[in-house]
């Protein structure tokens, strides 16, 4: 009725118009007595509705009754002194219910809250008949569809809060005819297009969040800076673009302007310093120039300065001390240069100063101390020299400091043991000189020591022992001596110690065994002498082992084999001697062993042959073994790496024979005699790896190769003569056993043939009905499909399937992946509707099937019957990047290219782990996995097909799940675990493969290393480069090495200390070909392990090049663990950022 009359007051002329809301309003009592719905029907329709729920009502509505005859006294209602509902209040239950559908039955309804009850459906288009309805709060629930546009007919809505739900289409228009809406909370929908500039007519507006939502685009609307009374405005996470608006000065009343991880360009207007009341600037993970505006000096409420992660360059403006009321400045990875301003010594309340990542010169500022609420202070990967001031002893609050990678020099001011608070440490990358102050480790709270890389001398202070609640201590590389202290056994707490590269001395302390949390071990390159402590073995989750180039005598202790967690141990070139212990065959997660260069004999232990995760490498070389290769050594079907070489060994090499994953191998300068076993890789090997064996046959003769069919004759010749009779005896009846069994197997192959045939027949025939599911507009049928499925069309086969070239009638080429036969599904329930298999995959392909990236193959359907899956996909002509590096011309890949390939992938993958619901773990990332379209633009394949292989229980899905070999993240191997960081770990090998164009095991690799361990000992230099890249100009060749940071990042053996896949992909784009004298990785980690009180925020930097002293792309300095924008932001969804 309301309505009604409105829409008749329309056509009146004003005068008249006037004299009837006079009365319409005075006699609205009078016409709300009269209502079209009784409280009687409100309640019917109320318990209705909350009956329609397939699960019972949650206890706290219990008080609903279908006998009441009015819902006043039903909890969450509320209802006016007429007896009629006003307001509908449920939160946080379960009731798994659409909106209400006939809401508008409820006249005189004001308030409706139903929020965080797992609502589903659509917003009923009706809502905009509740004429009545000031506040409508749907948040947190399940809604889907668009926003309805009649809401904008709710002339008296003042607050709209829809956010977090899976809300679609664009913001409707028609909100700016709500002209009192205070409040607009839209964001962490699905919501697109742009911003409408017609809310700029919202002048009460005072709250409007709408980010969150990926697909909103275009500019920031100009109109926006007329609602004056605005305080709240956030768009992060969002595609909006071009630059932010001058308008937004206008804005006097604002609070918080939160407009990070966005497309937004161009310079921080000034204007911006207008907004005298903003508390919260939050614009980082933009792509904004230019230089920080000295009127932001004048925002004397200003808290939060967050601008990292953009393309600012210029001064940081000495103005910024003005602004009294800040506690946080992030301005990290940017190009900022000059020297730190000497008025943040006047900001009292500052309570975290981070820079960085940028071009930063000059010294620490000495009163920084005056700053007393400083909590974390990251100056790290600048290019600040001088001393570090004695005066930051006086932060007694200080729990951070940061400032590796930089040119300080002199020692390490003894005042810091005066931050009470500290808890971590990190100096590395300079060139300071002097001890370690022991008074730092008389501080209770200090977790993480790191001083790698510079000019440390002395020792290491006993007063160490007194740190029980250091969890990281990383010395390497500086000159210290000494011997370690017994008191490092009090560190109950620490899981990696590493103190490789110094002048260490004296013999390993027993009380080392004490550290029950140790992890990795690495004592590298010392001067240690004596036993190796037998207390190690007391280590249970000890992983690393490293003591290597060291002086360390005595035997290999056996007790080493309870270590069930090693998966590398290392104790080359050392003076170990006697036997190697049998009992390291029980170390069964053992990856790689390298036990070279010492003074070891007697037998190769044949329990060593049972370690089934051996798989990187097993070095035995340099040393004086005798006897043959053991049988068992046959098992190590994982093995990469043998290197026996500089021995006397003796005997057959017939145990190498089935080591099919060999790529390097070296038994030079032994005793071996007879026949190489014909494999390839023997085939392949260099006479180096082979010189010094007078007894074997020499490569030269191609009768020297052993095969399978007269392995055993050939053998006989070269044994003892006077065991001929008894050969000759093995011999007559392994060749009558070898005729049984051929017959036996012709007989088997004919029958399986026809079995396969008749199999295939039913497959791919009409004896089984074929179900069809297009996720695009497909012109082609199931029958084209199958007709192209024959052995000349194959053009690949992995772990998961055959895939196919498939051309169609119409012209269109697709790609066909037939998988792997299932173990499910027998025929007899293929009809059944309820087949769990049959569901699982169609649920899955229709997921994948839902997946839109401009990087990603487009899934274009899926067939299948009984057992049999077809999965269609675009066909890429270019091939695979791995066939481009390795197969074909790699050489026609220019840096250009790769580097868009590159960058491509990773915002493939990144789509995949960040913006698919669920996140999406490829599982098996590798150059053969990146499909390359027409024009050379990269397209990630077979994604998620190793959780479809998973779930279905495919025959072969051990091997998918695992990823490729050189390629697979080291956790998998004691944790059999893939995540996202595996992923990531995974691109890291495929960036390196790119920039060196060698595979991950590599022949032509020294000592047959991963590529990964090989970068890394190379540390950085441009031989590394592939040949082909070396002619690129010299800014391209420094482009390359920042993305050989990065990859090193990602390749980190600890999953928590790789970045994220989003963070991989804003690093690559950062990088640009103009560059400063010191060129820098842009590195962001974000959501890496943390310490219990801080977030999942952290921020990182390797070095690109080398400074006056050598450095290392090795990312060592990875280790600092967190950052000062972790203590803004919780994890609590209650408390989780504006958008």
């Amino acid at each position: 009725m309301v309505k009604k009359l409105r829409q008749m007051s329309m056509h009146m002329p004003t005068p008249r118009k006037s004299l009837f809301f006079c009365i319409f309003f005075f006699f609205r009592p009078l016409l709300c007595s009269f209502p079209t719905v009784s409280a009687t029907q409100e309640a019917s329709l109320l318990f209705a509705w909350l009956n329609s729920s397939p699960s019972p009502p949650p206890p706290i509505l219990s008080s609903w009754n279908n006998h009441d005859t009015s819902p006043c006294k039903w909890a969450s209602i509320t209802c006016s002194p007429q007896g009629f509902v006003t307001e509908i209040n449920i939160q946080s239950v379960t009731l798994q219910l659409p909106v209400p559908s006939n809401l508008c039955s409820l006249k005189f309804l004001k308030k409706l809250v139903i929020s965080e009850v797992n609502l589903t459906g659509t917003i009923p288009d009706d809502i905009g008949d509740c004429i009545s309805l000031s506040v409508i709060d749907l948040s947190s629930n399940s809604l889907v569809g668009a926003i309805p546009e009649r809401i904008g007919d709710l002339r008296d809505l003042e607050n709209l809060t829809l956010n977090s739900n899976r809300l679609t289409g664009k913001i409707p228009v028609g909100l700016s005819n709500c002209r009192v809406l205070k409040s607009i909370l839209l964001f962490d929908n699905r919501l697109g297009g742009s911003i409408p500039p017609e809310l700029g007519k919202l002048s009460s507006l005072e709250v409007f969040r709408a980010g969150g939502n990926k697909d909103i685009v275009g500019k920031i609307p100009e109109e926006l800076g007329d609602c004056t009374n605005l305080t709240v405005l956030g768009l992060a996470d969002t595609q909006v673009a071009g630059s932010l608006p001058p308008s937004l000065g206008k804005l006097k009343k604002l609070q918080i302007l939160f407009i990070y991880t966005t497309m937004i360009s161009g310079e921080i207007p000034p204007h911006i310093g207008n907004c005298s009341e903003l508390v919260d600037l939050f614009l980082y993970e933009n792509s904004l120039s230019g230089s920080i505006p000295p009127e932001l000096g004048q925002l004397q409420k200003l808290e939060q300065l967050l601008l990292w992660q953009n393309s600012l360059e210029g001064i940081i403006p000495e103005e910024i001390g003005n602004c009294s009321s800040l506690r946080m400045i992030d301005l990290s990875l940017n190009f900022l240069s000059g020297t730190i301003p000497m008025s943040l010594g006047g900001l009292l309340g500052l309570e975290a100063f981070m820079i960085s990542n940028n071009n930063v010169s000059g010294s620490i500022p000495a009163n920084l101390s005056n700053a007393t609420s400083l909590q974390q202070l990251q100056l790290d990967t600048n290019q600040i020299s001088g001393l570090i001031p004695p005066e930051l002893g006086k932060l007694s609050r200080l729990n951070v400091f940061f400032a590796w990678q930089n040119q300080l020099e002199g020692s390490i001011p003894s005042t810091l043991a005066s931050c009470s608070n500290l808890q971590a440490l990190d100096l590395s990358h300079n060139s300071l000189t002097g001890g370690i102050p022991p008074g730092l480790f008389q501080l209770k709270n200090l977790t993480k020591v790191l001083l790698i890389s510079n000019d440390i001398s002395g020792t290491i202070p006993p007063q160490i022992g007194n740190c029980s609640s250091l969890v990281r201590l990383r010395l390497g590389n500086n000159r210290i001596s000494g011997t370690i202290p017994r008191e490092v056994g009090n560190l109950k707490n620490l899981n990696f110690l590493d103190f490789y590269g110094n002048r260490l001395s004296g013999k390993v302390p027993d009380e080392l065994g004490e550290c029950t949390e140790l992890q990795m071990i690495d004592l590298s390159n010392n001067t240690l002498e004596g036993p190796l402590a037998e207390s190690l073995s007391s280590l249970s989750g000890l992983q690393v082992l490293d003591v290597s180039v060291n002086r360390i005598t005595g035997l290999i202790p056996a007790s080493l084999g309870r270590l069930i967690s090693l998966n590398k141990l290392i104790l080359n070139q050392n003076s170990f001697s006697g036997s190697i212990p049998s009992a390291l065959g029980l170390c069964s997660g053992l990856q790689l062993l390298d036990l070279s260069s010492n003074e070891l004999t007697g037998s190769i232990p044949l329990e060593l042959g049972r370690i089934e995760a051996l798989e990187i490498a097993l070095n035995l070389s340099w040393n004086s073994l005798t006897g043959p290769i053991p049988v068992q050594m046959s098992s190590l079907s994982k093995l990469s790496i043998l290197d026996l070489s500089h021995n006397k060994l003796q005997g057959s090499l017939s145990p190498l024979a089935s080591l099919d994953n060999l790529v390097s191998l070296n038994i030079s300068y032994n005793n071996f005699s007879g026949y190489l076993p014909d494999t390839k890789l023997f085939r392949q090997l260099s006479s180096n790896d082979l010189v010094g064996n007078e007894g074997l046959c020499s490569l030269s003769h191609a009768s020297c190769f052993l095969n399978a069919s007269d392995g055993k004759e050939m053998m006989g010749k070269v044994e003892d003569i006077s065991h001929s009779r008894k050969l000759r005896l093995a011999i007559a009846l392994l060749i009558t056993l070898t005729v049984a069994m051929v017959v036996m197997g012709i007989f088997a192959v004919i029958r399986a043939r026809r079995t396969i045939k008749d199999d295939d027949e039913s497959e791919l025939g009409n004896s089984w009905p074929w179900q069809f599911t297009p996720f695009q507009k497909l012109s082609f049928s199931v029958d084209q499909v199958l007709k192209c499925l024959v052995d000349t069309n194959v053009i690949g086969k992995g772990c998961s399937g055959v895939v196919y070239r498939a051309d169609m009638d119409n012209g269109e080429v697709i790609a066909v992946k037939k998988l792997w036969p299932t173990t499910k599904a027998p025929a007899s329930s293929f009809d059944d509707e309820k087949s769990v298999v049959r569901d699982s995959f169609s649920a899955e392909v229709r997921t994948l099937g839902s997946i839109r990236h401009k990087n990603i193959v487009r899934f274009l359907g899926c067939c299948w019957n009984r057992n049999t899956r077809l999965l269609m996909y675009d066909y890429m002509p270019n091939g695979s990047l791995g066939s481009l590096l390795h197969e074909r011309t790699g050489n026609s890949l220019d840096w250009e290219l790769r580097y868009q390939i590159l960058i491509g992938a990773a915002q493939g993958l990144a789509y995949l782990h960040h913006d698919c619901l669920p996140p999406i773990v490829h599982r098996d990332i590798k150059a053969n996995n990146i499909l390359i379209g027409l024009e050379f633009e990269p397209y990630i394949a077979d994604f998620g097909l190793a959780k479809l292989v998973d779930d279905g229980d495919f025959a072969r899905s051990s091997n998918t799940v695992a990823g490729s070999y050189g390629y697979i993240a080291p956790e998998y191997g004691y944790m059999m675990k893939i995540t996202e960081k595996s992923d990531v770990y995974s691109y890291g090998v495929v960036v390196l493969e790119v920039l060196t164009g060698k595979q991950p095991i590599d022949p032509t690799i020294p000592e047959g290393l991963h590529i990964v361990d090989w970068v890394r000992q190379k540390r950085g230099g441009t031989e590394l480069l592939d040949p082909n890249l070396l002619s690129q100009p010299e800014s391209e060749v420094e482009e390359m090495r920042q993305v050989l940071g990065i990859a090193l990042l990602c390749a980190n053996p600890s999953p928590d200390e790789r970045p994220t896949m989003k963070d991989v992909a804003v690093m690559l784009k950062e990088i640009k070909h103009e560059r400063e004298e010191f060129a820098k990785v842009d590195v962001l980690l974000k959501g890496s392990q943390a310490t219990e009180n801080q977030g999942n925020w952290k921020k990182n930097w390797v070095p690109a090049t080398s400074s006056s002293k050598p450095t290392s792309l090795y990312p060592e300095s990875n280790n600092t663990s967190f950052s000062a924008s972790s203590l803004l932001y919780s994890s609590s969804q209650s408390n989780a950022r504006f958008k």
